[in-house]
Order: C-alpha cells, then structure tokens, then sequence
C-alpha cells in the first residue's frame, strides 16, 4: 500500500472515530461531564505514557523542560483542549448533539478568522464571501435557538485556538498529548479525589461503567495518533475534505440516533454552513491547484533540457 492510500486509511480511521464518539460519551452516563472529562485526562496520561514508554521515546521531556516559552505554550493548549473536551461532553450528555457538530462544521471558518485577525492574512473573494454566509447562518441559527449557539461557537474557536498554538508549538502528536493531558492530571486528580471524598463518584460502580471510563485514554489518543499519521501522508486539500466526515457522522448520531429535533428554521441554519463550506472547500481546491501550477511553471528546466 502507498503512503497516500495509507494516509487516506488514517484519515478515515481518526474522523470515523470521532464521528461516532457521542454514542461512546452517552455510555458514560451516570457520570457528569467533569467527572469524565476528569477520567479522559488522567487515562489519556497513562496511555499515551505506556505508549512513548514502548517506543522508547520518553528522552523527548528533558529537552522541553529547558523551553520555558515552549512550556507556557502547552499550557495555553492545554487550557483550550480541556474547554473544548468539556464543553464537547457536557453538549452530548445534555442531549445537544446536533449543536456540537455545528461547532466542527464551522471550525473552518473560525480558523480563517482568526487568521485574519491574529495572523493578519488577506483573504481571498471567495473566502470573505464563505464567513459571510457563515455569519448569515449563525444569525439564522440564534433565531431558532432564541439565544446564541454558544456551545457550537465554543467548541470552533476553542479548537481553532488550540490549533493555532499546536501549529507554533510543532510537537509530534503522541507528545503533544502526553504534555498537555499531564498540564491537567493534577487538577483531574484532585477534582476526583474530592468527587470520591463526596461519595459522589461513579468510578467502581460497575465494572463496565468503571472499564468505559478507564478506555477514554485510549478513546481519545488512537484518533489524534490516526490523524498525525494522516496528516504526515496527504495533501492539505485531502485532509480538509475528509474533516467534514466527523460532523457529517455527528449530526447523523444526534438525529437518527438520538433523535434531537431538526426544525425547519435550523435546518436552514446548517444549509447555510454548508454553502459556506462548499464555497470555501472550493476555493481552497483551486487556490492550491493554482499555487501548484504557478511554482512548476516557475521551477528552473532541467540540465540538458531544450
């Protein structure tokens, strides 16, 4: 099998896996959202530890413990993955499932705005015309809603935030995980030391319950692995197509699964989206077919060419 086929193969595997998570995360009932987004840090510590343990590749912390702008990056990272983690549980334990993938069918476009006003990029026609008729659309979906959908908005800019940083930091993803979750073990620890001290915990109460609990490390490490495997083998513009696949399988869970309303007012709402999407995806495609065009006309013959 060749590398892109193979990168296709990851890709698919990790946003699979993240499409169908709220049917693992509705498993974790009764668990409240903290309690397992608590779990989720302090097992995704143990196993991506036993992992760099396996590949002999723990050597990696003594080099970034004399970065100390490296250091506060991580934390920054860490912060932002752990609103994003919890907000993600607390959408699909409260029955909102249709919201959260709102939040990663936008998260293209909060990307490019925040590149325009972090990074200070210019934009293209197209793509002012795509957060327009996404801006357009989160109107439309606070209409129906009667409030804003800050859930969805959450969980974009705080993924879109914590892949800018993730993007300066450069750290291989297995790594990056390890830092970030063990930046949280501590407070995951003590908040569950003190749910425990309550009475309140749901960890041993089953052993099912408690086994769930204890694979969310491996829950939420295989699909980042999958995806730094991906994005190590393909295009950008095939790996932006494929990450629509995960919303797409979310919406689907939330409606056929666990049949949330789809009124025609948010119906529309996502219609809108989805044109943005498809005028930004569009664009994209053709920008970099462009870039690709320009820089072989511009590469110098070959010695001995005529």
């Amino acid at each position: 099998m060749n590398q892109t086929r193979l990168g296709y193969l990851y890709g698919f595997g990790a946003y699979l896996l993240w499409g169908f998570f709220p049917i693992y995360l509705k498993l974790l009932r009764p668990a409240g959202p903290v309690e397992i987004l608590a779990h989720r840090i302090v097992w995704s510590v143990v196993f991506v530890a036993l992992l760099l343990a396996a590949m002999r590749n723990i050597g990696f912390l003594r080099a970034l413990a004399r970065r100390p702008r490296a250091l506060a990056a991580i934390t920054a990272a860490a912060a932002l993955i752990a609103v994003n983690w919890g907000t993600y549980i607390y959408g699909v334990n409260s029955d909102r499932v249709v919201e959260t993938a709102l939040g990663y069918f936008i998260n293209p476009l909060v990307v490019v705005l925040i590149g325009v006003f972090v990074l200070r990029e210019r934009l293209r026609p197209a793509q002012w015309a795509a957060l327009g008729v996404g801006g357009l659309a989160v109107a439309v979906l606070t209409v129906d809603y009667g409030r804003l959908p800050w859930l969805a908005l959450t969980l974009a800019f705080s993924f879109a935030g914590y892949g800018l940083v993730k993007k300066r930091l450069g750290l291989p993803a297995a790594e990056g995980l390890f830092v970030e979750s063990a930046v949280l073990a501590l407070p995951a620890l003590a908040y569950l030391g003190w749910l425990g001290r309550q009475g309140d915990a749901t960890f041993g109460h089953g052993s099912g319950h408690t086994v769930l609990l204890v694979l969310a490390g491996a829950a939420t490490a295989i699909p980042l692995l999958l995806f730094a495997g991906a994005a190590n083998r393909l295009p950008l513009t095939g790996l932006g197509m494929l990450q629509y696949l995960a919303p797409i399988l979310q919406l689907g869970c939330g409606v056929l699964v666990f049949h949330e309303p789809m009124p025609p007012a948010r119906l529309a709402g996502f219609a809108l989206v989805w044109v943005a999407l498809v005028v930004f995806t569009v664009d994209a495609v053709r920008h970099t077919r462009r870039t690709r065009a320009e820089a072989r006309a511009a590469a110098p013959a070959p010695a001995g060419a005529r």
